[in-house]
């Protein structure tokens, strides 16, 4: 062979054997396996340091990375997801809501905008139900209205005059009142006790409401809701020896939450359930208590059981007289000794608490009652000053002495910050100016007094968005602002609210909350980055995916 041709040949074997080596000098060490990774987004961690980030790998249904879009080199997902600049932040943590059924009688009288709407359901529902059969419904706001006003039974006779119609407001403690006309015939109107009407309607079977409130919880993750903490739980379904009661109403209990959850738990959102005291004898025999459970379903606080009524009606417990009502403070629910046994029975049985108190005078008689408790009480999983006990709503702000015992003890708050903005009418209505500027304060206890908040809703609406809005805004329908320069949160500060803090009421900081490693993938993505948006703009936000332990749950497209 001609020499040339020789000394070519062994140029391109050379060339041959040099490429391999230097493709895998380019691509590095071998990348690691995942199943999701998203990139080029703005990732919210809402680590300690408020960390921002652009991109998370996720396996086994937990984040094992967090960084920027170097990640796709150091790992090969299964999945890869471009964010396209949208924001990707932690699953929001609901810490007090209301699941919704719906029974074959009801209306969905929640999204009605007008009166005349509501009377069309009513209408349809009679025709298909026919004369006589009861027609319920709940969830209706006059805020939502047309009319900007409450129904009445004229409203109702006039469009089902021959059923028998209970339409519940958004919002129901058991207490309250009925109204009257000029003429002192009951108009129709009972302000927060529907139980009166309530207990008249034929009960629905568990069979019959059961796939509704698999439909309502799955629902949620629409709303970017990952965790959620069930304020109407109870323990009546159980054997009666082990608490429960006989012929049990067909609400999700922790039983039924269990046996949903056995099958369909990938595919909802986490639930910790707070259970309502059924009496110490029922307690004891359950013999479970707070922290029970795994990752999908757990017992939460003894709750909400109502110490004072709400701002629905208004029957809420004040320290002053309501607004042009001389004389008239709303009223509690317990004498002193009632509450401090329900405190201290179910403090002795290793349960956490978290009850309802909305006025300043009912705050003030809950946290007494728990520092009392707190410390005359040592059992469970979390004696001493782990108890994490917290007074659940926070509406009206308490004297300051009240706010230094809450300190002291590390009791803390679930808030709900989307009051301010559905309910503002009936505060502004009903409080002084002084109430109505600090009404469901965050600013001054969290930066005053350094108690610690957790968000929620209460169904008023079941949404973060909007409590979001009214945390940093402090503004109601009107655009009128309460309590400007004391009361409003950061954004930053807010959003940790709706998501890491949440977790650390059920004693779940370490598993979820904030995107770190080792942590679930509870994740949520939002086309906005509510660090920077027009507030507007989060208000009126909507979700575009949400992720559960790194399954794709929700997507709006």
């Amino acid at each position: 062979m001609h020499p040339g041709i020789l000394q070519r040949a062994a140029v391109f074997a050379a060339l041959i054997a040099i490429v391999p080596g230097a493709a895998a000098a380019d691509a590095g060490p071998a990348r690691k396996a995942a199943d999701l990774l998203l990139y080029n987004g703005h990732v919210l961690t809402v680590d300690p340091r408020n960390s921002v980030k652009s991109a998370v790998a996720v396996a086994d249904g937990k984040i094992v990375a967090v960084g920027g879009d170097g990640l796709r080199r150091r790992y090969r997902a299964a999945r890869e997801i471009d964010l396209n600049g949208r924001t990707l932040l932690p699953g929001f943590t609901d810490t007090h809501l209301h699941p919704i059924v719906r029974t074959p009688r009801d209306i969905d009288v929640a999204s009605a905008r007008s009166v005349s709407e509501v009377q069309d359901m009513l209408r349809a529902k009679a025709a298909a139900l026919g004369p006589g059969e009861w027609i319920t419904g709940e969830g209706w706001q006059e805020s939502n209205l047309a009319e900007k006003r409450n129904l009445s039974r004229a409203d109702l006779d006039a469009a089902a005059p021959n059923n028998p119609v209970l339409l519940v407001r958004a919002g129901d403690p058991k207490s309250g009142l009925i109204e009257h006309d000029p003429s002192g015939e009951p108009n129709g109107i009972i302000r927060e006790r529907s139980d009166l009407v309530s207990k008249l309607i034929p009960p629905a079977k568990w069979d019959e409401v059961r796939q509704s409130y698999i439909d309502n919880l799955r629902h949620l993750l629409s709303l970017g809701i990952t965790s959620f903490f069930d304020a109407s739980g109870t323990i009546d379904d159980e054997p009666i020896a082990h608490g429960g009661i006989a012929d049990p109403p067909p609400n999700l209990t922790f039983r039924r939450a269990r046996e949903i959850y056995a099958t369909e738990g990938a595919t909802l959102p986490r639930i910790t359930m707070y259970i309502s005291y059924p009496g110490a004898e029922r307690l004891k025999a359950f013999g479970r208590h707070t922290g029970y459970g795994d990752e999908h379903v757990r017992l939460g606080p003894i709750g909400e059981n109502a110490v004072d009524g709400g701002f629905t009606g208004p029957t809420a417990w004040l320290l002053a007289d309501y607004k042009g009502q001389k004389g008239f403070r709303g009223k509690g629910r317990y004498s002193d000794a009632e509450l401090q046994q329900m405190v201290d029975a179910a403090a002795s049985l290793g349960w956490q608490m978290g009850l309802h108190c909305i006025g300043d005078a009912a705050i003030v008689q809950t946290v007494a009652a728990y520092d009392r408790g707190l410390r005359s009480t040592r059992s469970g999983d979390h004696p001493g000053p782990d108890r994490r006990w917290f007074t659940d709503h926070f509406t009206i702000m308490p004297p300051d002495a009240t706010m230094a015992l809450m300190r002291k003890d590390r009791i803390m708050i679930a808030q709900q910050p989307n009051f301010l903005y559905n309910l503002e009418d009936r505060y502004a209505a009903n409080l002084d100016q002084w109430r109505l500027d600090h009404n469901n304060s965050v600013g001054t206890a969290a930066k005053k007094f350094g108690l610690f908040v957790a968000f929620s809703s209460d169904n008023l609406p079941i949404n973060p968005m909007v409590g979001l809005y009214a945390a940093i805004t402090r503004k109601g329908p009107s655009g009128t602002a309460y309590g400007a320069g004391a009361e409003e949160v950061s954004r930053a500060e807010a959003i940790r609210m709706y998501t890491a803090n949440g977790p650390y009421l059920s004693w779940e900081e370490k598993q979820k909350g904030t995107l770190e490693p080792g942590k679930f993938a509870d994740m949520v993505v939002l086309p906005f980055d509510p660090l920077t948006a027009d507030p507007e703009t989060i208000l009126n936000g909507k979700v575009d995916m949400t992720f559960l332990a790194g399954k794709l749950v929700y997507s709006r497209k």
